[in-house]
């Protein structure tokens, strides 16, 4: 009703959402631009997407666009307005609540196949298929990320439209906390030959889709390197093991200190590879020697790499003759 009114009103051009997919569980980011076209808007359990990204190629448009954030979706805004890759006179955001989105592999991975609907009834999902009615927990199937929710607060909007939950202060934190880097620490405390095994293990599975990259917000270089032909390191597929690990890599480093941990990278491949691992690294890295910080948590204000400080830590080398530190 509020992306109709908006757009018979005139506020805005367009209104960015998630529309109906081919399946119930596979709602995909739309443009509407009209209050005909509303009629095929959803938000669901299942609309993990987050669409800030979209708003990169909004803003070449004329005119205001509308969209909605979920509450994790509004560091992503933040980080793109702090980098000016989104104008925010261009832009009408709309905070809405969310119960934690649902990833459809865990629901798959427990033998339900067939799935013809999946109706939410506040933490019990009730999936339906050609074979019967299957009752699943919520908590049980959440995407990664959520089970490291930054909270309930929208830290950037225009308006808010809030389940009453929410209105009520019920749902202000993460109904299931954890530490988000104790998966980190576990792959710290391997040996490096270990690791090295471990990460091989995972990005072998690459198929270079550059899904994880095509819905990155931190990735908005207009040209990527691993596009330009003159780089050396353009491919559609990984040809050796070491461009499987220099893909990554060098992904990961390029959104360091900027990466908001929104989880988009892990949600979307293909190959379930945990990507969003790598980011939680550099995150966890960056605590620990600048300081706490979270990326997108305001539009304004510096970066870990972009502010000096005389408590900065300073590189070491290693003398290998001696063993010190210098």
């Amino acid at each position: 009703e509020r992306a109709a009114a908006l757009l018979e009103s005139g506020e805005v051009k367009r209104v960015l959402a998630w529309k109906k997919g081919a399946f119930c569980f596979d709602p995909e980011p739309a443009f509407f631009e009209n209050a005909e076209a509303v009629g095929e808007l959803v938000y669901n359990g299942f609309c993990g997407a987050n669409l800030s990204k979209y708003l990169i190629e909004a803003n070449k448009k004329e005119g205001k666009t509308a969209f909605f954030l979920k509450p994790c979706d509004t560091y992503s805004l933040n980080q793109l307005l702090k980098e000016h890759r989104v104008d925010r006179e261009k832009v009408y955001a709309i905070g809405i609540s969310c119960e934690g989105n649902i990833d459809i592999r865990k629901i798959k991975s427990r033998g339900i196949s067939a799935i013809t609907d999946v109706e939410e009834r506040e933490e019990t999902l009730f999936v339906s298929t050609l074979y019967g009615t299957d009752e699943v927990k919520r908590e049980e199937v959440l995407l990664a990320r959520c089970y490291d929710c930054k909270g309930k607060t929208h830290r950037i909007a225009d308006e808010t439209i809030l389940s009453e939950k929410d209105k009520k202060g019920e749902n202000k934190e993460s109904k299931t906390p954890s530490d988000r880097f104790s998966e980190v620490r576990k792959i710290e405390q391997m040996t490096a030959d270990e690791r090295f095994k471990f990460w091989q293990g995972e990005l072998s599975r690459c198929i270079r889709c550059n899904a994880c990259r095509n819905v990155c917000p931190a990735c908005s270089c207009i040209k990527c390197v691993f596009d330009n032909p003159a780089s050396g390191v353009a491919a559609k597929a990984n040809d050796t093991s070491f461009e499987e690990q220099l893909f990554h890599i060098i992904r990961a480093y390029h959104v360091s200190g900027r990466c908001t941990d929104c989880g988009e990278c892990s949600r979307v491949c293909p190959q379930s590879i945990p990507l969003h691992l790598l980011n939680r690294k550099f995150i966890k890295d960056i605590n620990e020697h600048y300081g706490e910080f979270q990326a997108g948590e305001s539009a304004d204000g510096k970066t870990p790499y972009t502010e000096y400080s005389a408590d900065d830590p300073e590189p070491k080398t290693v003398l290998k003759s001696e063993g010190k530190h210098v």
